[in-house]
């Protein structure tokens, strides 16, 4: 099973989500690094265990107020050979050729963000491509086609939940399932409500292929021998 860790950026730094309400997420304090820089906890996290990519939301671009591109091609060359998941708010016309010139950088697309199903399915290489099918409380974010329609779905796709970020919750195994049984030969990863090892065991029978995690490390509910036990990559 696949452990992704998360880093949220927002306003330049690496913030701690609660429960998706982004205007509450406060600087970072973690045991893996000194500072809530971004750059310091990709670096941490990855002293933590050997993860083969890490995810970055950079939230200052998701929500249009610039992007912090620099920081995070350092971390995608910090990080390397593992892969960087980027959600940088993609509205389904980023340019593929520069997205191209970092080699183990993969596209995050954001159902909550996409502006054009149709362009995002036809533009970008699907093979670096990484759907993220976005949840609140009140449902689906995003064209409901995306949703609907399997065959818009690349290899990799994310069944976010993001009332249950942060919030300890507990994973939704119940819309994790429902999305695995529709989309049968692709990787399923469960992003929200992780607290440690017993609900990953639990999205692995849900038919995860993994999981998306950032509080439980910070707050050391998951170590690196759960990982090991696991088989985490």
């Amino acid at each position: 099973m696949q452990i992704i860790p998360v880093i949220d950026i927002r306003n330049g730094v690496a913030v701690r989500a609660v429960a998706g309400r982004r205007a509450d997420y406060q600087p970072l304090e973690t045991p893996w690094s000194k500072t809530s820089d971004p750059r310091d906890v990709a670096r941490g996290l990855m002293s933590l265990y050997p993860f083969g990519a890490l995810y970055i939301a950079d939230l200052d671009a998701i929500e249009r107020r610039g992007a912090n591109g620099e920081m995070t091609a350092v971390i995608a060359e910090t990080i390397a050979p593992a892969r960087l998941w980027l959600d940088a708010g993609c509205r389904g016309d980023a340019p593929a050729d520069l997205e191209a010139m970092v080699a183990n950088k993969d596209i995050v697309l954001g159902s909550e963000s996409l502006e054009s199903v149709d362009e995002a399915a036809q533009a970008i290489d699907r093979s670096r491509v990484i759907l993220s099918l976005d949840f609140s409380d009140a449902g689906f974010l995003g064209d409901p086609r995306l949703l609907s329609d399997t065959t818009l779905w690349p290899d990799r796709v994310i069944v976010m939940t993001l009332a249950r970020v942060g919030a300890g919750q507990g994973p939704d195994l119940t819309r994790l399932r429902e999305i695995a049984r529709r989309a049968p030969g692709r990787r399923i990863y469960a992003a929200g409500g992780v607290r440690g090892l017993d609900d990953l065991m639990a999205l692995r029978d849900a038919g995860a292929a993994g999981a998306l995690v950032a509080t439980a490390l910070h707050e050391r509910r998951l170590t690196p021998d759960d990982l090991a036990t696991l088989g985490a990559k």
